[in-house]
């Protein structure tokens, strides 16, 4: 008896043993099941299996202090590189080639749109290409300004990103096209995936604005912050010298960004000469004819004024500034390239605001060297202190101002003054023809701007208008969080 009682033991490991391996070949049963079905469905090019919705570290802490917005490297903050996510296996339908255009910011906004359209259609997407022949004429590749590991690898869960296209392709010529701009989901997936299967790659010459503002389901609304706000990192040296930009500001206290787009290339092509004399008015003139590309040639300066749709002036801004209250002693960072008339143009606003600096005055010579003839790496500078800052005042609301102020939302709310220049213009010009008092001018700029600082909202949605409707990248709703709802919510009860 005492020797079958010390034998139960024995039996009952042997029994937990087989149960234990009976579960096990169940669960790799169910894996490759799953697996064999999800190889079944890319095989297919079945284009809706499920997106896992982004997972808020991957999205990064919107919560966090506005100096942790600007993403510090692995290699720049000396800690091992987080392991990349698990590679997502299937069936590519051929591969994406984009040629983007336009500035940094343009190229961006572009850039997500596109893994987003690769993810949809599962194309396996080349490293994107830059502009290179645009305004500012910068040689800049991808890997110039952000991080190509980083973007590769911290997808690839996702979508399939290669340097270049497989040798098979090299001799091959790929169909080249613009995609209709601001198109649903519908349209890529009936329009352009018949073309990728038939000609196995494909080309986008023109990226920007190609991908619906609304109306698209929400885990391809979701996959396009996460590539903006995570995979698009710039490279460590960009990434290391905004960062120590940002400290010298912040040894000062609190600091603005003024994003002064008061530049040559943007009043040439805006047509916007207010303020000019008539030497530079023609200057400007022969420079919007000399560039084909831009459409409109024969503007009425004064009347596109009046209508809100030219940047104030440095002039028109200080004015601005005043009357919203911030003090003389504000120190102010000027986010911008070379400002048109050079130093003349900013008398008015270092007068008024004289604790005013820019990159020239926080990095030395050497460190900006490397920067000086690649405009779209000294804008990613900019990028990184205007969401690191506490208050950003864009002048105009260019591409850098829309990424920017969604990027600043994103990261919990950050004031953005989103100056209503149409109204402005005109408190302006009755202010300086004395028909109100400097008081009264004061309190018409405050009043017009309160609800005006990043308040969370909703996108304006106007059916068929879709250039006329609040840009996703200013307002990224669908990424905010349950917390953004509620805070909404309670702003319109109270309302």
């Amino acid at each position: 008896m005492a020797k079958q009682k010390a034998s139960l033991p024995v039996i009952r490991r042997r029994v937990g043993g087989v149960g234990l391996l009976r579960w096990a070949v169940r669960v790799a049963s169910s894996i490759l099941l799953w697996t064999a079905l999800l190889q079944l469905s890319t095989f297919f090019g079945l284009p809706r299996l499920p997106l896992r919705a982004a997972r808020p570290s991957c999205l990064g802490n919107r919560n966090g202090s506005a100096t942790a917005s600007v993403v510090v490297s692995d290699e720049v903050a000396g800690l091992a590189p987080p392991a990349p996510p698990t590679r997502r296996l299937y069936r590519s339908n051929g591969y994406l080639l984009i040629s983007c255009n336009g500035g940094l910011n343009q190229m961006r906004a572009a850039i997500c749109d596109m893994v987003t359209v690769a993810r949809y259609l599962n194309l396996t997407m080349v490293v994107p290409e830059l502009d290179k022949q645009s305004f500012w004429a910068d040689p800049s590749d991808f890997g110039d300004i952000f991080d190509v590991n980083h973007f590769i690898y911290s997808l690839r869960d996702e979508v399939k990103v290669i340097r270049e296209l497989p040798h098979k392709f090299s001799g091959k010529v790929p169909l080249s096209m613009q995609p209709v701009s601001w198109s649903t989901e519908k349209y890529y997936l009936r329009q352009i995936l018949p073309l990728v299967r038939k000609h196995k790659v494909i080309r986008f010459s023109r990226t920007d604005s190609r991908l619906a503002n609304n109306g698209l389901p929400l885990r391809l609304q979701k996959l396009r912050c996460r590539v903006n706000y995570n995979a698009l990192r710039f490279t460590p040296s960009i990434e290391a010298l905004g960062n120590k930009m940002i400290s010298s500001l912040r040894k000062t206290g609190s600091f603005v960004v003024l994003h002064l787009r008061y530049e040559m290339d943007m009043l040439a092509f805006s047509g916007c000469t207010h303020g000019c004399s008539n030497q530079e008015t023609a200057e400007l003139t022969r420079m919007r004819y000399a560039y084909p590309w831009w459409k409109e040639k024969e503007i009425d300066s004064e009347k596109k004024r009046l209508e809100g749709l030219c940047p104030l002036t440095p002039g028109e801004t200080t004015l601005v500034l005043k009357a919203l209250g911030f003090p003389r002693d504000t120190r102010i960072y000027i986010a911008s390239g070379e400002i048109y008339g050079g130093e003349k143009r900013l008398a008015a606003l270092k007068t008024e605001f004289p604790n005013i600096v820019r990159k020239e005055m926080l990095l030395s010579d050497d460190e900006l060297r490397i920067f000086k003839k690649h405009s779209t790496q000294m804008a990613a500078l900019d990028y990184l202190v205007s969401v690191a800052s506490d208050v950003f005042i864009p002048s105009n609301d260019g591409n850098m101002a829309k990424v920017v102020e969604g990027h600043r939302r994103f990261m919990g709310f950050h004031r953005t003054i989103q100056l209503d220049r149409k109204k402005l213009v005109e408190l302006i010009d009755l202010f300086e023809d004395q028909e109100l008092s400097w008081d009264e001018f004061c309190t018409a700029v405050k009043e017009l701007h309160e609800g005006r600082m990043s308040q969370p909202m909703r996108r304006k949605v106007i059916p068929g208008q879709p250039k006329e409707e609040d840009y996703f990248y200013a307002n990224p709703y669908e990424c905010l969080g349950p917390a953004t709802k509620r805070r909404e919510k309670l702003k319109h009860t109270k309302t």
